[in-house]
């Protein structure tokens, strides 16, 4: 797995205001906050020791365009060091983010509800999948790409559904008023770019989501994006809504990165809601798979997404990232016919969109990825012993 300026950087990288965190090592080793200019990595934790910090400061472009910092090298010796074998003597990434919650917005476009309402109806049997695929097709069709969730066409469609029979948990939060908000994993459980990605070695029918993810901060305010992996179970999901959590959250489950891009006056949100992203899964068997998401077609805004994760009924105090959802969500068979895609050990993952750069991971399971050690604890500890607390 080689990560280069090509592959991992947005397209017009040299004027984008890019944030992140490495792991830097040395006699006190430990997480730090990185900006990238002029093609190098600065140091910055001496001034925002997370980068929660940062992006609750009053202005955070600001902030990071006046910081200065140690020079850790170049950003292409840093991402040539976060593939494959590492050495770590030098410095390599982690996910972009540290004290902010990491949460997820489900079902937000029209052609991964239908298959979330497949999944249930198979309960997860993936070889019911097509049978049950071309009944909802008929019933439901695709035409709900246009439908405005909550409005009072979309819960006319409502009633006809429940007469039909097919109504669903899934498309109560893909066309009703209120999205479905989750937690996707704990604080500072991400991975970054080249590290692997887990999947429950209990799961034998799962797939990659790749996705666009907001940063937020504590007063709600969206300061910019990166790309994201939410990893998704769909034998476990299909059982049951129940296990939700034990089909989003694993070991290694959740990949964030390489950077979160900051609006600037070269990308702001419009950016963000015109966003193509794309998706490539080779396996070590010669297997190759290719899908996008087209943020275009998402049927919920992600400022209202945002705000249905941030309100007066809800708060997070050192800000929070959010998924915001696929439309992929693929149906080709790998392997039998009728049983669609699954991960296999070593597949490689990249998920990329222009302006936010690529995302790279290799799958393993989640028993077998790099145990989670380093939590909040942990975190405040090292910071306090290198003097940024």
């Amino acid at each position: 797995m080689h990560l280069t300026i090509d592959n991992s950087l947005p397209h017009d990288w040299p004027r984008a205001t890019l944030i992140g965190r490495v792991w830097r090592p040395g006699a006190i080793a430990g997480p730090a906050v990185v900006v990238i200019r002029d093609g190098r990595v600065l140091d910055c934790t001496a001034q925002f020791a997370t980068v929660s910090e940062l992006l609750n400061r009053p202005e955070p472009l600001a902030a990071v365009r006046a910081a200065t910092g140690t020079d850790l090298g170049s950003v292409e010796a840093l991402l040539a060091n976060s593939g494959g074998e590492r050495d770590d003597s030098r410095p390599s990434l982690l996910a972009p983010i540290d004290l902010q919650v990491i949460k997820a917005a489900g079902v937000t476009f029209a052609a991964s509800m239908i298959e979330r309402v497949i999944e249930e109806k198979a309960a997860g049997d993936a070889s019911q999948a097509e049978r049950i695929r071309a009944l909802v097709q008929e019933v439901i069709g695709d035409n709900l790409r246009d439908l405005i969730p909550g409005s009072p066409q979309a819960m006319r469609l409502k009633q006809v559904l429940i007469e039909q029979r097919m109504w669903s948990q899934y498309l109560e939060v893909g066309i009703g008023p209120d999205a479905e908000i989750f937690t996707k994993a704990p604080v500072l459980a991400a991975v970054g770019s080249g590290s692997a990605v887990g999947v429950h070695p209990g799961s034998h029918w799962n797939n990659p989501e790749p996705e666009v993810v907001l940063a937020v901060d504590s007063r709600g305010r969206i300061h910019g994006a990166t790309l994201g992996n939410d990893v998704n179970l769909r034998d476990f999901e299909g059982r049951s809504a129940l296990l939700l959590s034990k089909a989003k959250d694993n070991n290694a489950s959740c990949a964030l990165g390489p950077f979160i891009r900051l609006f600037d006056e070269h990308f702001r949100l419009d950016q963000v809601r015109e966003c193509e992203v794309a998706l490539r899964v080779q396996g070590e068997d010669g297997y190759v798979l290719q899908g996008h998401s087209s943020m275009a077609q998402i049927s919920r805004d992600p400022e209202d997404l945002a705000g249905q994760a941030l309100n007066h009924n809800h708060q997070y105090p050192d800000g929070f990232v959010l998924f915001l959802g696929t439309l992929f969500a693929p149906t080709e068979d790998r392997d039998q016919p009728g049983q669609g895609f699954t991960h296999k050990e070593g597949d490689l993952v990249s998920i990329h969109s222009p302006g936010l750069g690529g995302l790279h991971n290799r799958v393993t399971g989640s028993h077998q990825a790099p145990p989670w050690t380093f939590g909040v604890a942990a975190l405040m500890r090292n910071l306090a012993r290198r003097g940024y607390l």
